[in-house]
């Protein structure tokens, strides 16, 4: 047989496109060509597969060969395809069977040795693997991953001899079991009960989990504003099946890739302040996911706010509204998920001792505009709670004999009763409410609309503004069971929008 077809997968995004790798054998001058839209990458695979197929003790035909991975206007790129590449050239030689070649998908980069080295985007490429009913066969490294994909058969391989030996029915590849999926991996999360005072920033943390709300924390140094947000994930709902697989899926196309054991565990991203808007919502030649996706379904904690560059800061808006982010280049566009939930953290002035009882602050006002003008009015807007964090007492630091905070599974108990109430009522967290369901949940009666009036007159808050207060709200009703929004709910929603109250705090 001169020609024979292998199936592989590429990677765009989140998704994973099947390209159907062709090799065809003909007469004429010795030589390896590959079309069909490759990358650098992808072409040099003819080298790598030439030395794997010699060194494994395979005959490389001294025909013209020619591989075409289609679709041709599909971008490839990366080692996947010298699996199959290797794959097609020994079939399309009658070195292996390839009867059997349709019920396969291959993917994985070759050494000279032949051994196999791993790629990224495992996890993906065996979900639609599964959903054709098709057997996945990569390298052994990525088989832990690409089994959390339900349904999935996976064979895993160290070398090219297994796979054909395999494909030759001399000596069969065992299907990789599926790892156990772990629970949410809360005893691994900083416990809150290590938080000492802080009392409404506590609330504030409790709030924000229970309808997934951004958070503001704004404090001196040293007040625990940093140790505050790195115990959320540690409060948040545990993970459904559904949300585990999306989060696992994005970090598997990561550079970093995937750790199984991290199955069901909420992210925690705190890029550095010098970070690029590139590496925040993801980007580049090949567009991979940014700090928001790889967040996604979990905490994305932006440390000393205002040093980010505003321009940074500013991409982070669509995003917050939308759960999505589309990177459009000139060759190619990707889209990737990026449902997370933002808390940053800045210092009430640049020295960081605004209001310090001790009057080291010597920040004039001019000075504390400039330095909180770094954050734009539109995406203050949209960080639903703003809360001040003082510095705790020493005393309070020091007194071993104070009675124990109240631990992260407790709180954690809470947010899970409010956030099913959020889910059996709208289907969604509060936060992601759009302007219909607030006006259907968020009823008030006449006290409260005029309570709400009075507030918004004095405050000049915005629409947005006024519907995050009304989302926080709902979230405070929930926390304590309330069918109805009350003016005492409105009242605490208000009393988190400090930068609103007084700007020059």
């Amino acid at each position: 047989m001169s020609v024979a077809v292998v199936h592989s997968r590429a990677q765009a995004g989140i998704d994973a496109p099947e390209v159907t790798v062709e090799v065809h054998l003909a007469n004429g001058l010795p030589g390896l060509f590959i079309v069909g839209l490759a990358e650098t990458e992808v072409r040099e695979a003819k080298d790598r597969v030439r030395g794997a197929l010699a060194n494994a003790r395979f005959d490389f035909p001294l025909r013209r060969i020619t591989v075409n991975l289609a679709p041709a206007d599909l971008p490839k790129e990366g080692g996947r395809f010298d699996l199959p590449i290797a794959i097609g050239i020994l079939a399309a030689s009658g070195q292996i069977p390839a009867g059997e070649l349709a019920d396969y998908e291959f993917a994985g980069e070759l050494a000279l040795t032949g051994g196999l080295r791993p790629i990224r985007g495992a996890l993906p490429a065996a979900l639609k693997a599964g959903a054709l009913n098709r057997t996945l066969v990569l390298p052994v490294e990525n088989a832990a991953e690409a089994t959390l994909a339900g349904g999935a058969r996976v064979l895993a391989a160290r070398h090219l001899l297994e796979i054909t030996a395999h494909l030759n029915g001399t000596e069969r590849l065992t299907p990789s079991a599926a790892v156990p999926a772990g629970d949410d991996g809360a005893k691994d999360y900083p416990d809150l009960d290590q938080v000492r005072g802080q009392h409404l920033a506590r609330r504030a943390l409790e709030i924000a989990a229970a309808g997934g709300h951004s958070l503001l924390f704004i404090g001196p140094p040293g007040s625990g504003k940093t140790m505050l947000a790195s115990r959320l994930p540690g409060v948040l709902p545990p993970m459904t099946p559904a949300e585990a697989l999306e989060a696992a899926a994005v970090q598997s196309l990561s550079r970093q890739g995937f750790r199984p054991r991290d199955w069901g565990r909420r992210p925690f991203r705190a890029p550095h302040h010098t970070a690029s808007g590139v590496a925040l919502v993801g980007g580049g030649s090949q567009p991979m996911p940014g700090e928001i996706s790889l967040a996604h379904h979990g905490v994305l904690f932006l440390d000393e706010l205002p040093e980010f560059d505003r321009r940074v800061l500013e991409v982070l808006r669509e995003p917050l509204e939308s759960g999505r982010i589309g990177i459009s280049r000139a060759a190619r566009q990707a889209e990737f998920p990026a449902r997370f939930q933002l808390v940053a953290a800045m210092n009430p002035c640049p020295c960081g001792y605004l209001g310090d009882p001790r009057g080291r602050c010597r920040c004039t006002a001019e000075q504390i505009r400039n330095y909180r003008a770094r954050i734009s009015g539109p995406l203050l807007d949209r960080i639903d709670l703003q809360v001040q964090v003082p510095a705790v007492p020493h005393t309070l630091l020091l007194n071993s004999d104070a009675p124990a905070a109240e631990s992260s599974a407790s709180v954690r108990a809470r947010v899970e009763r409010a956030r099913a109430r959020q889910l059996a009522r709208a289907g969604c967290a509060n936060a992601q409410l759009d302007a219909g369901s607030i006006e259907a949940y968020c009823v008030l009666d006449a006290a409260g609309r005029e309570f709400l009036h009075t507030a918004l007159a004095r405050l000049g808050l915005s629409a947005r503004a006024l519907h995050r207060v009304l989302r926080v709200a709902r979230s405070v009703a929930d926390l304590a069971g309330r069918p109805a929004v009350t003016i005492d709910d409105l009242a605490e929603a208000l009393q988190f929008r400090c930068l609103d109250r007084n700007p020059d705090a």
